[in-house]
């Protein structure tokens, strides 16, 4: 006899943080874009705020998911048309 187990695993798990993965929460599971260089991760504690990094290091805090990607994503713009402009970069 071997134990059975349920094809749904919430069944015998229940999870702490159960607010978190709420639909109304928010979006828990954060963003990334392609590279990975810019993420937005959710804040302990906070339903809806998500803390926003660069290469590593945490560049703002936003207070929803959407907030956040449009912070990114226009970042990520100034840095294409800061490269495109050209840097001292090449010079240092």
């Amino acid at each position: 006899m071997g134990s059975r187990v349920s094809a749904d695993y919430r069944k015998f798990y229940t999870c702490p943080n159960r607010d978190i993965l709420d639909p109304d929460g928010g979006q828990p599971e954060g963003w990334v874009n392609k590279d990975g260089s810019w993420a937005a991760i959710p804040i302990m504690g906070s339903k809806k705020k998500l803390c926003i990094i660069h290469n590593g290091e945490q560049m703002h805090t936003a207070k929803n998911y959407n907030d956040a990607v449009t912070y990114i994503k226009k970042q990520i713009s100034i840095e294409k048309k800061l490269k495109k402009k050209g840097s001292l970069e090449k010079f240092l």
